[in-house]
């Protein structure tokens, strides 16, 4: 079989140890930054600055350290059904917080 031919499958390219160092350091900034956020009253903005916060780290994660960004279509597709599975899970669970609990009738407290 000729060599120019060949294709290697498993061939992948990973992160280098650089990556990991500038990851590491975003993901310490961030916590930093949470950190700070959580201490200014911006209402109901303060949660939607740490969700925000916590999403750019949860990508930063899954993108580097779990070495989604070097993989195939296919992990690509199963990473970003986890983060809408995830959304989902939280547009439900917003859902059920905010509706109002109405007694049936017949039924005591």
């Amino acid at each position: 079989m000729d060599s120019t031919t060949h294709h290697d499958a498993g061939h992948t390219q990973h992160a280098t140890p650089a990556t990991y160092l500038k990851t590491y350091i975003f993901l310490v900034v961030m916590m930093c930054l949470t950190i700070g956020i959580s201490r200014i009253q911006l209402g109901a903005f303060n949660n939607v600055a740490a969700m925000s916060i916590a999403l750019a780290k949860a990508t930063a994660v899954v993108l580097f350290f779990m070495q989604v960004k070097y993989s195939t279509k296919l992990t690509w597709v199963w990473a970003s059904l986890g983060f809408i599975w995830l959304s989902l899970m939280f547009g439900i669970l917003g859902d059920y917080a905010t509706r109002a609990v109405l007694a049936a009738a017949g039924w005591s407290k």
